[in-house]
């Protein structure tokens, strides 16, 4: 059996003890505030036999193109650095990948996306993280594990994505024609409100807010896939007519995971997002309230 969204704490257990040499447990904690916090708390302690990948130096790229433009502060690593670092994680093609973090999935989701982005579909995020994982009695280990590298290949993406320029259209696209853009920040920073996080505050013009959290149950577990799929349906027209971003394109892969989970595939996702929209003083900002999106 392979897992493609998510996988409990159950079937990772059942998965470990089915002796597989091709499953490869990776973990993905991070703090935004703090770029080393995730691989200290991996060195404390982390599923027996996980690998660490951390978000700035093997989740993303160059924050300046050659050009000199911006991409953002976590734009998309390239493609063949990608594929290496993922190989040195020892990942095999014919394998399956679970990412983990402790905070809902919200860096877990971003391996989940780039993965998918090179073709690769049987990975998925414990549902719950490492918190539930420790809420069963299982336990952690801080012995090191140097994985032979892997021979992941590059197939069809699995995603789409869209490029700044192509948001900046849909801003004056007929409505037929348009996308909804969905934000997934903090209502806080997506009304303006947090400047410590976001000097330059607002939305999109036209986004929508749909925080991450609220894909998640009380437990930081994923709600049911019928709860999800009601309540991104009342905010989007469809999903092939989204683009979900958030600061920087990394809680957005929480949302296009949640999408997925709840059977509305075809989300795109805008690597940039806000950190990249806001750069340019002449791009417009919308500001204030939105309670789209709660559910």
């Amino acid at each position: 059996m392979t897992y493609t969204t998510l996988i409990s704490v159950d079937e990772l257990v059942q998965l470990k003890q089915s002796g597989s040499a091709h499953v490869v447990i990776v973990d993905c904690r991070h703090d935004l505030m703090d770029g080393e916090a995730g691989l200290r708390a991996f060195y404390a302690g982390h599923i027996p036999g996980a690998v660490f990948a951390h978000l700035d130096q093997h989740l993303s790229g160059e924050k300046w193109r050659e050009d000199g433009s911006f991409q953002g502060r976590h734009p998309l690593p390239e493609q063949a650095a990608l594929v290496e670092n993922l190989r040195q994680l020892g990942i095999q093609q014919s394998g399956q990948v679970i990412a983990y973090d402790a905070q809902g999935g919200m860096f877990a989701a971003r391996l989940w996306w780039l993965l998918r982005s090179i073709g690769y579909a049987n990975v998925a995020v414990l549902d719950g993280g490492l918190p539930a994982w420790l809420a069963a009695s299982q336990t952690l280990d801080t012995a090191l594990s140097l994985p032979a590298p892997g021979d992941l290949q590059v197939a069809t993406a699995l995603t789409k994505q869209v490029e700044l320029a192509q948001v900046v259209a849909n801003l004056s696209a007929s409505a037929a024609d348009k996308y909804q853009v969905v934000d997934a920040r903090a209502p806080d920073r997506f009304r303006g409100e947090n400047e410590s996080i976001d000097p330059v505050g607002g939305h999109i013009p036209g986004a929508v807010n749909r925080f991450f959290k609220d894909n998640l149950q009380a437990d930081g577990r994923f709600k049911t896939a019928s709860q999800l799929r009601e309540a991104w349906l009342a905010i989007i027209p469809s999903a092939a007519q989204s683009i979900m971003q958030c600061g920087s394109g990394v809680t957005a892969c929480h949302n296009l995971l949640a999408l997925e989970i709840a059977g509305l595939p075809g989300a795109a996702l805008y690597p940039g997002s806000w950190s990249q929209w806001c750069a340019d003083p002449t791009r417009p900002v919308a500001t204030g309230s939105a309670d789209i999106g709660k559910q």
